[in-house]
């Protein structure tokens, strides 16, 4: 009998053991079980609402057409106003949404005007890319204003690279400067007795640059642009330099163009010392490069008659400065105007002359009779430079 307990006992606490077994572990189980299922439920609810709001809202209007939509977009349209067009044209579901997903891939920016042919087929990312594609037409254009050109060389630049039709365009524009008298260095200059005597009354204040515009700008907005760039180029510090040495700024500039015309860059600030030497001494600048802007000619031998020509612009005839600039000059040529050599100002430099044509090099003297010799060396040079190019 003993036995027969013994046994049942054993029986009895084996299936306790296994029952608490599997008791610990459902409690383990349960709440994995009851999480997994709370997961595919909230899995199943979020993709019920994205397959609503992809339907609605993302998906094309109709994945089936092959029906090309003619879709244009011009200079200046805002993001907002694409959406909005390619909306009401059936393209995109939502405005909002291309908008937003144009703005978060980094699109926004990036549109380009021209002509496109679109499909209700497409998705917001095919459209949004094939917009920063552009249609082949180029939007833009790059124009170049080199250092040392006047503005009738601009001209002849933007007629022969067909953005301008006609070299008037830009010239008209250039001559009187009226239409730009809201330009606050442009404005001061028509308030002044100077702008009458000059040939453009613009030449100077065309900032050398390269420049992006629009292939339909006008010559009114490509002159804009530069107006721009000159008051950026001409920072506060400049004028209050040219305030501390009794200039203004259109002195500056004028004085900026001589520099340009006459020199390489590493000889800029000589040049400019010379320069201001002889204007606190009342000395005709004597400048070749103002002969060469009334004339047009640019040769290395002056002759007498070049010298007594009538004009407000011959530093031969006039002390101190020309009429106004005689090109358009670079940051480096108002850089010395402004902060001429010291050094060539305190040893009273008051001549300089070309040496070799070709080499652009200058030779600089200090009184009369050096400058009559260092002339006597190089000016057959000159002359034979001028001949070999079939120049009187």
């Amino acid at each position: 009998m003993r036995k027969h307990n013994y046994t049942y006992r054993s029986l009895r606490d084996e299936r306790e053991k296994n029952t608490e077994w599997y008791t610990a572990a459902w409690e383990i189980a349960r709440p994995l079980l009851v999480g997994f299922c709370a997961v595919l439920a909230a899995c199943g609810i979020l993709l019920t609402a994205w397959q609503y709001v992809y339907e609605t809202y993302v998906a094309p209007p109709d994945s089936k057409s092959d029906a090309i939509v003619p879709f244009s977009v011009s200079a200046g349209t805002s993001l907002s106003g694409v959406a909005s067009r390619l909306e009401q044209a059936g393209l995109i579901r939502s405005k909002t949404v291309f908008k937003y997903y144009c703005d978060f891939a980094g699109y926004a920016q990036k549109i380009q005007t021209g002509d496109y042919e679109l499909t209700a087929s497409m998705s917001i990312n095919e459209i949004a890319e094939r917009l920063t594609m552009g249609d082949g037409n180029p939007m833009v254009r790059n124009i170049t204003l080199i250092p040392g050109w006047t503005v009738e060389d601009f001209a002849d630049a933007l007629v022969e690279q067909k953005v301008l039709a006609d070299r008037e365009q830009l010239l008209s524009l250039c001559r009187d400067g009226s239409a730009f008298k809201d330009d606050y260095y442009i404005a001061e200059l028509l308030s002044s007795s100077k702008a009458s005597k000059r040939k453009y009354v613009l030449e100077g204040y065309l900032a050398p640059n390269t420049y992006e515009v629009y292939t339909t700008a006008t010559a009114e907005e490509i002159v804009r642009k530069l107006l721009a760039q000159t008051q950026r180029v001409f920072s506060s510090e400049q004028e209050e330099r040219a305030r501390e040495i009794g200039c203004t700024v259109d002195e500056m500039i004028t004085l900026a163009s001589l520099i340009e015309k006459e020199a390489k860059a590493q000889d800029f600030a000589k040049v400019s010392a010379v320069f201001h030497n002889r204007l606190r001494l009342g000395i005709p600048l004597g400048s070749d490069v103002t002969i060469h802007y009334i004339t047009g000619v640019r040769k290395m031998y002056l002759t007498q008659a070049d010298l007594e020509i009538d004009s407000a612009y011959n530093t031969y005839r006039h002390a101190g400065l020309p009429a106004g600039p005689v090109c358009n000059p670079s940051a480096d040529a108002i850089n010395a105007a402004l902060w001429p050599d010291e050094s060539f100002l305190a040893e009273k430099y008051l001549y300089f002359c070309a040496k070799e044509p070709e080499s652009g090099e200058l030779y600089f003297s200090r009184t009369q009779q050096e400058h009559d010799q260092a002339v006597a060396v190089y000016a057959p040079l000159w002359k034979a430079y001028d001949e070999e190019r079939g120049i009187q």
